[in-house]
């Protein structure tokens, strides 16, 4: 009995030595307000030109998810929030942006990254 009981606790340690995950690089955590009104932030609609126009948050530049990869390079060390309408394609610019090491976060839409602006405007009046 103590001889199964010694070979099943070794195959488990086995086990759980052979499990460990490999340890990802942390996410900065920041409140996005603080980051949207941060003067270093640059603030990236990935929009197509003709919504861009339409609309977008302040001092917001353009570059559409479709050219965000070749982007990727001019936004390096630097604090980038991206956005769109609804938040999927900002969520599509992040993974391409992390992947490639740039410190991006999430302003969802560029609805919502206005109305973080304007609060913060009414603040400051």
């Amino acid at each position: 009995m103590k001889i199964k009981f010694f070979g099943l606790f070794l195959a488990l340690a086995f086990t759980l030595s052979a499990c460990k995950t490999n340890h990802r690089t942390t996410v900065p955590t920041a409140n996005i307000k603080d980051v949207v009104n941060n003067s270093d932030v640059v603030l990236v609609d990935v929009r197509i030109p003709e919504q861009y126009a339409a609309g977008t948050a302040k001092n917001a530049i353009n570059i559409p998810l479709a050219e965000i990869q070749n982007n990727v390079e001019t936004l390096k060390a630097k604090k980038v929030v991206v956005f769109c309408n609804k938040g999927i394609q900002a969520d599509q610019a992040m993974e391409i942006l992390k992947k490639n090491g740039v410190e991006a976060y999430d302003g969802t839409s560029w609805k919502n990254v206005k109305a973080i602006q304007d609060e913060t405007n009414k603040k400051a009046n």
